[in-house]
């Protein structure tokens, strides 16, 4: 068993934040991983609530990629049950981030392609 100080604990306890809370800011959308396991998509630059989207966890974002088709625009998202310009930037969010393998081909509509698997 490990017996801290309090000013120990208050060091952790700050370290453990900054490793569990982050920000990461692309393009068009920025993300935040929140201590409480929740990501947050947001458009860039944008204040108000219409323009960001709480998933439970990255994982949860995850599973709505996977079940996007291989080309899929924000009209696909919305069968996900998200409307309105949050569809668009989560389109965009998918583009930006590094862990979904994906590019945008097409502006008008907004278009993304999930890379081909190499075998």
């Amino acid at each position: 068993m490990h017996v801290l100080t309090p000013a120990q604990a208050r060091e952790l306890h700050a370290a453990l934040d900054e490793a569990l809370h982050h920000t990461e800011t692309f393009t068009h959308t920025v993300c935040e991983h929140r201590p409480d396991g929740s990501y947050v998509v947001a458009r860039r630059r944008a204040d108000s609530s219409g323009h960001r989207k709480v998933f439970d966890s990255f994982a949860a974002l995850a599973e709505l990629y996977e079940r996007l088709p291989s080309e899929f625009t924000a009209e696909d998202v919305e069968h996900s049950g998200l409307t309105g310009g949050r569809r668009h930037m989560l389109v965009r969010h998918f583009t930006e981030q590094p862990a979904f393998d994906c590019a945008l081909v097409c502006r008008q509509p907004l278009t993304a392609r999930k890379a081909v698997p190499t075998s």
